[in-house]
């Protein structure tokens, strides 16, 4: 059965102090979730606005994908795919995940 849905994301950056924080806003149209990425530049570096950027995003994109995960196991749970070991991430029960996290 064919589906198909759009999902909307908002990045937002931050920079003051050679601090980069990062904000990534997720609407499933279900669900809303936000990610928080912060990078912060040695006093003894250079400062390189991108790399900042980079990192924070990054950051805040592995913080939005650790959510999702535990809303699916949750909602996983939900629709009877039985209990999860707490802790694990990882997708079970006929989901594939190619991913070792």
């Amino acid at each position: 059965m064919p589906h198909t849905t759009e999902w909307k994301i908002r990045l937002y950056l931050f920079e003051e102090d050679r601090t980069t924080k990062a904000r990534l806003e997720l609407d499933t149209g279900t669900a809303r979730l936000t990610g928080h990425g912060t990078a912060r530049c040695n006093p003894e570096d250079s400062d390189v606005p991108e790399i900042g950027d980079e990192l924070a995003v990054s950051r805040a994109m592995e913080n939005m994908a650790r959510q999702l995960k535990l809303t699916a196991n949750s909602d996983m749970r939900a629709a009877g795919a039985g209990p999860h070991p707490q802790g694990d991430l990882r997708p079970y029960r006929g989901w594939l995940d190619t991913d070792a996290s």
